[in-house]
């Protein structure tokens, strides 16, 4: 029987990269940056007022602390402006925030400090040089890297390159990955299911489950467990994927249908791993291309809990993640749990935390058989349990990895 992390390093050494694409700013959330993004231009572009007031020179209110200095106002510059203006010596210009400053203007006397009359304005505080002013190139100068490569293009990451001018990035795309259900017992939810029928749960869950990893989901939906049938159309979506996914059919005739099939593209080990649930799958690298495919387990949970431990972190390191893997924390037990001995644990829990002491505290869910989904979606962490323990008691403390946190 093969271990986990063993399992896991034969997915992991099989993730491949796809090659970077340039894309509109707008598509590139969530993805890795694929280049150095160097200004051309340094931000702010020009010194602008930070607030809404009055540019002055600060020489000219450095008093104001002492009695009301009172300068005439000699214009008005709206944001947007593109009509140059000078400062003279004892004046003040009205300014609003993100408009340029007047030649000679070294400072912004906000409103509140002022009592904002428009031709003649008293100001009642002093100001310093530079204050309530962005000055050209405070952001970003020009030749800087505005975004790294590598980095993970968020909200702020998309509006610095809007700053700077950037409409397009190169960024590593999504890794495309087909899921598909095996099985005659199966419906689409749009059909009643006949006597001896399920619906597919496997496709729905599974391609949810990959878009919450990252990756660009297509759906392939139920292909019955013939040979024929599952060679051409694992075959066709070994061309259009990174990673493909099987669920149903790791056991029986339906699994030695399978085996034979994918045998035609490729190696594809069908083994033990010491786990539960989810211990008989499968995995190799099909196709001229060596996709990785794995075979999952029919059951439901069963199918998801492999696809947290073994496949999510192939979809992740695809991305170029650093660290594929889920957050773990330790946490106490409030309810005795028991494990399979010899078999690492992924037991369904629920994630608290004391508030007097900010421990972790969990909750065991679903004890009663690894075949109850709905536990599953009340879960907010998986209890790991070490493949020597069997029973752990309450208070007792435990690793747990977190799953997707539920608004």
């Amino acid at each position: 029987m093969r271990s986990v992390d063993e399992q896991l390093a034969r997915a992991l050494a099989a993730a491949v990269r796809p090659a970077p694409v340039r894309v509109a700013i707008s598509e590139a959330q969530g993805l890795l940056c694929a280049e150095e993004v160097v200004a051309e231009h340094a931000l702010p572009g020009f010194d602008q007022a930070a607030v809404d007031g009055y540019a002055v020179r600060s020489v000219d209110v450095q008093s104001a602390g002492r009695e009301p200095v009172v300068l005439p106002v000699v214009g008005e510059i709206p944001a947007g402006s593109r009509q140059p203006r000078r400062l003279q010596p004892g004046q003040a210009v009205r300014v609003d925030t993100g408009a340029p400053l007047p030649t000679l203007a070294d400072a912004v006397v906000p409103l509140g400090y002022t009592d904002e009359h428009p031709a003649r304005v008293t100001v009642n505080q002093p100001v310093p040089s530079a204050a309530y002013v962005r000055r050209t190139g405070e952001d970003v100068q020009t030749g800087d890297v505005a975004v790294r490569r590598g980095a993970t293009i968020g909200s702020a990451q998309v509006g610095l390159l809007a700053a700077v001018g950037r409409a397009k990035v190169l960024v590593y795309p999504r890794p495309r990955v087909s899921i598909i259900a095996i099985g005659d017992e199966l419906v689409d939810i749009d059909r009643a299911p006949s006597q001896g029928q399920v619906y597919d749960v496997n496709s729905y869950a599974l391609a949810a489950a990959a878009r919450d990893a990252g990756a660009e989901v297509t759906r392939v939906g139920i292909v019955s467990p013939d040979q024929r049938k599952v060679r051409e159309v694992v075959e066709s979506r070994l061309l259009l994927s990174e990673i493909v996914v099987l669920a149903g059919g790791v056991g029986g005739s339906t699994g030695d249908e399978i085996r034979a099939a994918l045998a035609e593209l490729g190696d594809v080990d069908m083994t033990r791993v010491a786990m539960h649930p989810g211990s008989v799958q499968g995995f190799g690298r099909l196709g001229q291309d060596a996709v990785p495919t794995f075979v999952l387990p029919a059951n439901p949970m069963s199918a998801l809990v492999v696809f947290e431990v073994v496949v999510r972190p192939l979809i992740r390191a695809a991305q170029g993640k650093r660290n594929p893997r889920r957050r773990i924390v330790t946490a106490r037990l409030l309810s005795p749990i028991s494990s399979t001995k010899g078999r690492r644990g992924f037991l369904r829990g629920q994630l608290l935390r004391d508030e007097t002491n900010g421990q972790y505290l969990v909750q065991p869910l679903g004890l009663s058989g690894a075949h109850l989904l709905a536990s599953l979606a009340e879960a907010n962490c998986l209890v790991l349990v070490d493949e020597d323990t069997t029973e752990v008691a309450v208070g007792d403390e435990v690793q747990v990895s977190f799953l997707a946190q539920r608004g």
